[in-house]
């Protein structure tokens, strides 16, 4: 399993001062992944809770042992669609989110959906990448897709970079006093070029990529992917450039 937690440990740190979990504060974490984020809402949350929604079981059955591992008992984990699931109404006090608000078939009706589980006035702080052409980590990787004629793979992690189109989707769903806060930090895949191709194979799905292919060109990609990788390894690992947003936004009353 990618690590994701080491891939955004300069980010992750940025959006839990951003989120300012009170001790009493019921926290919702949307795309929890492997829980980090849940976990640390968790601990800073002393006398309140933490739930994680998440729709992979893998990386659920990971956040509750590690959860288990910690001791924790205010945190609960669901696998769940957020964007139709039934949350308690007007029940949390922060929604976080890193890097998991980005998939959504129909953003509003998700927003919407999430905004109904949060209390009057409670604050919502993600994550989300800014413009492709700004994140060096897609650019440079997608380098090797293109050169074998392939498309992009999976959904887009794009599509609330632009601040004009969120503002105006979390306007419709229910939110008011919308920022955005520029995170300039570099991602890191491992401790070198060769771990890094075996987690971006995993992490593109390249693996699938590659087996429709014929032999010719899927060497031609795993070579630019392995060149890619080498030319952004550093004696610490390989760090790839990245440009997110810091959003934040508060539940209007209904």
């Amino acid at each position: 399993m990618f690590d994701y937690d080491a891939e955004l440990r300069l980010h992750n740190e940025l959006l839990r001062a951003a989120a300012r979990v009170g001790p009493h504060d019921r926290v919702l974490d949307i795309g929890c992944g492997t829980g980090l984020s849940t976990r640390e809402a968790a601990i800073a949350a002393v006398a309140g809770s933490a739930v994680g929604v998440d729709p992979s079981a893998p990386m659920l059955e990971r956040a509750r042992q590690l959860s288990d591992e910690q001791g924790l008992t205010n945190i609960t984990f669901e696998q769940a669609d957020a964007q139709v699931h039934p949350f308690p109404p007007r029940h949390f006090d922060l929604c976080i989110s890193r890097f998991g608000t980005m998939f959504f078939a129909d953003p509003v009706t998700a927003f919407t959906n999430i905004g109904s589980a949060l209390r009057p006035a409670a604050r919502l702080v993600m994550l989300v990448w800014q413009e492709r052409d700004r994140n060096e980590w897609a650019t440079a990787i997608s380098q090797a897709l293109t050169a074998a004629s392939a498309k992009p793979i999976g959904p887009n992690p794009f599509s609330l970079a632009d601040p004009t189109v969120t503002e105006g989707i979390l306007a419709m769903a229910g939110f008011a006093d919308v920022t955005f806060t520029d995170v300039y930090e570099p991602v890191y895949y491992g401790p070198d070029s060769a771990t890094a191709f075996d987690a971006v194979l995993g992490l593109w799905g390249f693996k699938d990529l590659l087996a429709d292919l014929d032999a010719a060109a899927a060497e031609e990609v795993r070579t630019l992917l392995r060149t890619a990788l080498d030319a952004h390894q550093t004696d610490d690992g390989v760090f790839f450039d990245s440009s997110a947003w810091i959003v934040t936004a508060r539940r209007q009353p209904s």
